[in-house]
């Protein structure tokens, strides 16, 4: 019964509020004709409006390398910092590894001794005075003592690191006189004139998007928007997240760097109809939000609700229907069913 009667005294206050609206309106004049106001109107149509859902990830660099060691020595040079700029083939570090200039010296005599003992035994051989297998074992011999030189030269490569593209020093993980060993990450490099964005999309948005494909990018603390193309698309979702990884290709700017937040907007459900006014359309009271709509010279109020706004322009959702007129201008002092007047 209270409940009831709760109910009861919401009505009646609500009856009175808006009776005490409507008198304010009329200027207190109750039985008053409402004057006739100008207002500028527009017809409206609708349109497919695609819905659109915001995704974040991160700017990376499309080259990106970790530059690490391959074999065990002490670093003997770095001539990098964090945010050198090098060129292709330029150095990055050298490793001192004596035993390696041994291995190679070692390996260039055995090719020598090799190499004497197979030329003289074919001489023999023309002179009826040796065997072919024992040309064919020599031979082996020296093949083999040819490869371990080479082998030998390029375990002496590993010792002078070179930049494989141009590019920036992002992060430096080693220093001179540190001990290297196989795998250990020295440097990382980046090419940061070329930039990409990486994200994570949703399975269902990920299947919308194709290769080639142009998504709006916004970088905020760059104060950078604009449109990227994608580039790659995993073919497969992560069972984790349920997620499929997405590379975006963007132009490079002074003020974007890897490693920074980024939102991209994907295309998202089929699209619904919706229509454009102009701000200066709609009005809110409270939670609510309305326009007026022109019908045989009266203003007629409608409640409806609005969407996106963007350049001046309101996406309104729901309450209106195509080829009606909306007051664009001088909607602010109308009251439902005020009489209107259309200028230009």
């Amino acid at each position: 019964m209270p409940y009831k009667l709760l109910s009861y005294a919401f009505l009646l206050c609500l009856l009175l509020v808006a009776a005490g609206c409507k008198e304010s309106a009329h200027n207190g004049t109750p039985g008053q004709p409402l004057p006739t106001a100008e207002v500028h109107v527009l017809s409206v149509a609708g349109q497919t409006a695609q819905r659109q859902n915001e995704v974040t990830g991160s700017v990376e660099a499309v080259q990106r390398a970790t530059i690490a060691a391959k074999l065990t020595g002490a670093i003997e040079e770095l001539p990098v910092d964090l945010g050198s700029v090098v060129k292709k083939g330029a150095l990055l570090a050298r490793i001192n590894a004596g035993e390696i200039t041994a291995r190679l010296s070692q390996a260039e005599t055995q090719r020598a001794q090799a190499q004497r003992n197979y030329e003289r035994e074919k001489r023999l051989l023309e002179k009826d005075a040796s065997t072919r297998e024992t040309v064919k074992s020599l031979e082996d011999a020296y093949k083999t003592a040819e490869a371990g030189v080479r082998e030998a030269r390029a375990m002496l490569g590993y010792t002078m690191i070179t930049a494989p593209f141009a590019g920036t020093v992002s992060q430096k993980m080693a220093n001179a006189g540190d001990l290297a060993t196989p795998g250990m990450p020295l440097l990382v490099l980046e090419n940061t004139r070329e930039l990409q964005v990486i994200v994570a999309a949703p399975e269902a948005l990920s299947l919308k998007i194709k290769m080639g494909d142009t998504l709006p990018v916004n970088i905020p603390s760059a104060d950078f928007s604009q449109a990227g193309t994608v580039t790659e698309i995993s073919p497969a979702a992560d069972a984790a997240s349920r997620t499929a990884l997405i590379k975006i290709r963007i132009d490079s700017a002074p003020a974007v760097r890897p490693g920074q937040y980024a939102r991209v907007a994907l295309p998202g459900a089929a699209g619904v109809d919706t229509f454009q006014v102009p701000e200066t359309a709609l009005f809110r009271f409270g939670q609510m939000e309305r326009i007026f709509v022109v019908e045989n010279g009266t203003a007629h109020l409608r409640l409806v609700r609005s969407g996106e706004h963007r350049d001046g322009q309101v996406e309104i959702l729901t309450g209106l229907n195509g080829g009606e007129q909306v007051v664009s201008q001088g909607g602010e002092r109308l009251v439902d069913g005020q009489p209107v007047r259309i200028v230009q």
